[in-house]
């Protein structure tokens, strides 16, 4: 129920400065190797020694160690560990984090079932930490994931991938039946131009102009 790294990467001291790259700009021991075990190393390190691991990058939140979700799920059953977004990305704590008992307000209704630390929703530990040590003691966790709900999620998404072109295809065959049930005859009136005024037979303003001149009278 326990991957064999979980232990090791929960007793890990993250940040300290890389022996053999120090004066480098990102030698920092923020790194950690699934496959190997061989304790934090920079980045420096992942580029010639694990390049072709399975290697996570741990950061630091209020001086406490967090990785992100997205490069620990893969591996990982995180369900029942309460996360956090940080810096636009969600992210859940390596180990328990004290918290005094006077600081757990009355009216807190989720607490972590280890340490007794407030949680922003309805689950059961607030890192890794606690859900190891409950699984330790109860053992109604795990850490597995499920290969059966793998093969569930990936059918619904078959599944969903099959009926979305089926949906389109009615969709658009609707469109169509109700495009020719609605198409305006071919002599509407609404869109023929319009029958032209007959001529006029009244005389023009030019043709009164156009008469006999009358002449005003010669002046004695």
């Amino acid at each position: 129920m326990v991957p064999p790294w979980l232990e090791s990467l929960l007793s890990t001291s993250f940040f300290s400065n890389c022996p053999s790259h120090r004066g480098t700009p990102r030698s920092e021991c923020n790194m950690y190797c699934l496959d190997c075990e061989s304790g934090a190393f920079c980045y420096y390190c992942r580029s010639s020694r694990h390049k072709d691991h399975h290697v996570i990058q741990i950061r630091r939140s209020s001086y406490h160690d967090v990785v992100r979700v997205a490069e620990i799920d893969t591996v990982l059953d995180i369900s029942g560990v309460q996360t956090y977004v940080i810096n636009s990305a969600r992210v859940l704590f390596l180990n328990e984090r004290p918290q005094p008992r006077s600081s757990t307000g009355k009216g807190v209704s989720h607490l972590c079932e280890i340490c007794s630390r407030s949680l922003l929703d309805p689950l059961r530990f607030c890192s890794l930490g606690c859900k190891l040590e409950g699984i330790k003691r109860n053992g109604d966790a795990s850490f597995v994931l499920s290969a059966k709900n793998d093969e569930e999620t990936a059918e619904r998404k078959e599944g969903m991938a099959r009926r979305l072109p089926c949906k389109a295809d009615e969709g658009s065959r609707e469109g169509r039946q109700i495009h020719s049930h609605h198409q305006p005859p071919p002599y509407n009136d609404d869109v023929s131009p319009p029958t032209p005024p007959p001529p006029s037979t009244a005389p023009s303003n030019s043709r009164r102009r156009k008469g006999i001149p009358r002449r005003a009278p010669f002046g004695y």
